[in-house]
């Protein structure tokens, strides 16, 4: 029988620093920006004895900080990770599966085999053999089911998920439990009476469709009932954009000065472009205002292009768009390649 299988390693950005620093093993760790928490920077991840205390990735560095005092702070290393991440997928690669890259620390895995159970603990004991690091398994007949698994199996677990027990294991569960669903979604689908996965399953397709658009609506009925694509490829992960992005130690006030940083991240994502080997089509800026609100506005370029005088313009374009009352924190530039045709 075919299984897609979903491997999501633990606390990974965390346990390749604890695997340098073994002196840190059970101890608080937080990695983040260049390692200390008075500057501005968010945390990248956090060990499990961090997240104890409330530390969650995404979150200030100060604020991990007053809510862990005792917690060490480390610096992000991404080059590190992604030398750790290839040989994760690597070890993986040498069982007779397909594995779909999905991000630093986790892959889709396709088999055919009698006992995915047993496949399983078989990735478990390479990803282990070859990094000293552990990870979650999810068991399903889909991606959307597999990756929900790796939830229940964390940390260091195998868990399945299909259409036998979905029910039980999902139905009763909030809408946002669900892969693709967040909280905004959520609260309108709570409008619509439609708070679990069983309503959302048995919502009327005419009311999700006119509430979220032809496309989206029946999707997240779809959804709803663990519904999803089963193919796994192989295929090379390719992005669907270029970013760059710089949080200051000092708010800007000065829209001169905010237009400068944002012509200077433009030039660094442009050369990403060029890199890339493929034009943009669209261009993004993000704006953090003080004291941590996020803010994003794109434009569509005439037609799609990898010159950085012309990414610029449309950068400075998108700034217009902002109300630059606010004192900003951060600002950022993203270059969106054109979506392949389907």
């Amino acid at each position: 029988m075919k299984w897609v299988l979903h491997v999501d390693l633990d606390q990974f950005i965390a346990a390749v620093e604890i695997a340098r620093h073994p002196e840190l093993r059970g101890k608080p760790v937080v990695v983040g920006g260049n390692g200390d928490p008075t500057e501005r920077a968010v945390v990248a991840t956090a060990s499990y004895e961090a997240r104890e205390f409330g530390v969650q990735s995404g979150m200030p560095l100060r604020i991990a900080a007053r809510r862990c005092p005792e917690a060490v702070f480390l610096p992000s290393d991404p080059d590190a990770y992604l030398e750790v991440s290839a040989r994760v997928m690597a070890a993986v690669r040498e069982l007779p599966v397909v594995v779909e890259v999905l991000g630093w620390d986790e892959a889709f895995v396709g088999a055919e085999t009698d006992d995915p159970e047993a496949l399983a603990a078989a990735i478990q004991e390479a990803v282990a053999r070859e990094t000293g690091l552990s990870c979650a398994v999810g068991i399903g007949d889909n991606k959307l089911r597999a990756k929900l698994a790796t939830g229940f199996g964390k940390p260091g677990g195998i868990f399945r998920l299909t259409q036998e027990n979905w029910w039980a294991v999902m139905g009763a569960r909030p809408t946002d439990a669900l892969w693709g669903i967040g909280g905004k979604t959520a609260k309108k689908l709570a409008s619509l009476g439609i708070t679990t996965v069983l309503d959302l399953a048995g919502g009327d397709p005419a009311e999700l469709a006119a509430r979220f658009g032809p496309k989206t609506g029946p999707w997240l009925r779809l959804l709803g009932g663990g519904i999803s694509d089963a193919e796994v490829s192989a295929n090379p992960w390719v992005a669907r954009s270029r970013s760059r992005e710089t949080t200051f130690q000092r708010d800007l006030t000065d829209p001169a000065e905010m237009a400068a940083e944002v012509s200077a991240l433009a030039k660094r994502v442009a050369q990403d472009v060029l890199e890339e080997g493929r034009p943009a089509a669209r261009v993004a800026v993000k704006v953090r205002f003080v004291p941590f609100l996020t803010h994003t506005h794109s434009v569509t370029l005439p037609e799609p292009t990898s010159d950085a005088t012309e990414l610029d313009r449309a950068a400075q374009e998108v700034l217009g768009m902002f109300e630059l009352t606010r004192a900003v924190r951060l600002l950022g530039v993203r270059a969106e390649f054109p979506r392949e045709p389907s």
